[in-house]
């Protein structure tokens, strides 16, 4: 054979792999609001720097005529290139060939990247989109996600993996990306659930959509499954290179650097005023937050989840740091079950991934009902304190108002390895607030008093004074420092400067048992 025949050989093989399921399958995809699966590779990666692995592989069934209908990479597009300049490993379910469905083949395609992921030290990002499992195939495309749920597992806080769903994911299939740290979805294209509308109805006989079900809205602000929500797939591709702006591409690499032009020394007097002096007024701790970061910015995760609860990344001095709030504007600030469990992942996984953790604090306690009691508050409560005693990364607290009871303890306090815990003038560190520790504390008094309201807002007002300051928490050392607000830029950044070379440790273990 002459080489222009070998050639033309491998034009026509690329010209089909490049092809997918054909241009017509291709615009129906547009038509749907979504892009092809190397649209979105070239969107999400650096321009040109998209090296495509097992591009030939196809599927080994031959039953139900599928003999017959081979496709070169059998559903799936994978390799690896960059994301501001630094390595990524990236599949791409190309719904084109056989709605997307996960083969033996495919599978293997997929596994054979995250073992180089593993072993190059870099993160994983897949593009989901399929159908699911590959019925021709039967347990062998079960095993293929059994391959991949292994993987998922043992990279969990080794590299980062990121999932965008960007297409239908349903069924097994959700399980890979609910082992990944992060989860992308698009707003009326992509959808996650165990068990699809049509079996709910014939279970349960529950009438429901799939976007009610398991859509974008659905998983980012009831089921917490998501942490992104975008409008198309352009958008959702552009915030994934955000996310990884802010990671180490390991668990054993830094977070990247940035320069900074945002001074160091940079005071705001409008800190001094943010915090009400009326205990029980509510203010936006993101107000904080904007005015404390790097050019003010702050990149949220879960915004629609938990809301009483803030979690995000954002840069001090350049360096990315892990932020966690607790939201006087929503529920006054206090731990419920979701916002519990919401902070514990974030923090396990900054600490997973060497990132600072920065955490504001305004927590009146835990939020009192049946519904919390019977829900396990206490157990899933106790996985944010778990988090933060674990964490082993440079800890930093500032308490600007209300730190009260359990939920005091459990928010990054000095007792937990809290490196350094600042507090506002206006902190009120207590075992409950003024009013019902007044009730418990003074109720014979009360009880025999001849006017119990006067008696109990002069009992209030002394308490206040005497227990609901910063100070006597300071004369223990449970607080290093009282500080101005307006300062609390410059006072981070000179803590995160200090802390830079710190080393803790956790006892040799297999691992913990954290309350599930």
């Amino acid at each position: 054979m002459a080489i222009d025949e070998h050639l033309d050989e491998w034009r026509r093989r690329e010209a089909a792999a490049q092809a997918g399921g054909g241009a017509e399958r291709q615009q129906r995809q547009h038509r749907e609001g979504k892009l092809s699966a190397r649209e979105r590779i070239d969107l999400l990666l650096d321009e040109g720097s998209f090296e495509e692995l097992d591009q030939q592989v196809v599927h080994r069934c031959t039953d139900f005529g599928m003999e017959a209908q081979k496709y070169p990479g059998d559903g799936v597009v994978g390799g690896y290139g960059r994301i501001g300049g630094r390595l990524v490993y990236v599949f791409a379910q190309d719904f084109t060939v056989f709605g997307g469905s996960l083969s033996e083949a495919n599978a293997a395609k997929v596994c054979k990247l995250m073992d180089l992921a593993m072993k190059n030290g870099a993160p994983i990002i897949g593009l989901n989109d399929s159908g699911g499992a590959r019925i021709q195939e039967g347990v062998v495309s079960l095993a293929g996600y059994a391959d991949i749920f292994l993987r998922n597992t043992l990279a969990s806080g080794v590299i980062p993996q990121i999932s965008a769903i960007l297409g239908p994911c349903a069924g097994g299939a959700v399980y890979s990306p609910a082992i990944t740290d992060f989860i992308f979805m698009v707003k009326d294209t992509s959808y996650m659930f165990v068990t699809g509308p049509d079996v709910i109805r014939t279970v349960t006989h529950e009438e429901v959509t799939k976007e009610a079900l398991g859509g974008a809205m659905t998983h980012n602000a009831t089921s917490g499954v998501a942490h992104f929500m975008a409008g198309d797939d352009a958008e959702c591709l552009a915030m994934v290179r955000e996310l990884l702006a802010f990671l180490p591409s390991n668990n054993v690499d830094d977070p990247p650097r940035q320069a900074c032009t945002d001074p160091a020394e940079r005071a705001d007097p409008e800190l001094d005023g943010i915090v009400p002096a009326e205990p029980n007024l509510p203010y936006d701790i993101k107000d904080i937050i904007h005015r404390v970061v790097d050019e003010g910015y702050f990149f949220e995760v879960q915004e629609h989840f938990a809301e009483n609860m803030v979690v995000g990344f954002a840069r001090l001095d350049g360096r990315p740091a892990g932020i966690v709030a607790n939201q006087p504007a929503v529920l006054a600030g206090t731990l419920d079950i979701n916002s519990s469990v919401k902070g514990a992942r974030f923090v396990r996984f900054c600490d997973a991934f060497n990132i600072p953790i920065v955490t504001f604090e305004d927590v009146p306690g835990f939020l009192p009902g049946t519904q919390q009691e019977f829900g396990g508050i206490i157990k899933h409560g106790a996985k944010l304190l778990y988090a933060y005693a674990e964490a082993t990364v440079p800890k930093i607290t500032v308490i600007t108002r209300k730190a009260y009871g359990g939920a005091y303890c459990v928010m990054g306090s000095k007792h937990c390895r809290t490196d350094i815990n600042y507090a506002y003038p206006t902190a009120e560190i207590a075992v409950m607030g003024p009013e019902g520790a007044v009730n418990i504390v003074y109720r014979r008094d009360l009880q025999a008093a001849a006017e119990p309201d006067t008696v109990r807002a002069e009992k209030i007002r002394e308490f206040r004074e005497r227990f609901a300051n910063p100070y006597i928490a300071a004369e223990r050392g449970y607080v290093d420092a009282v500080i101005k607000p307006r300062l609390t830029r410059p006072k981070l950044i000179a803590a995160l400067r200090m802390l830079e070379n710190k080393r803790d440790t956790m006892p040799r273990k297999k691992h913990g048992n954290i309350p599930l």
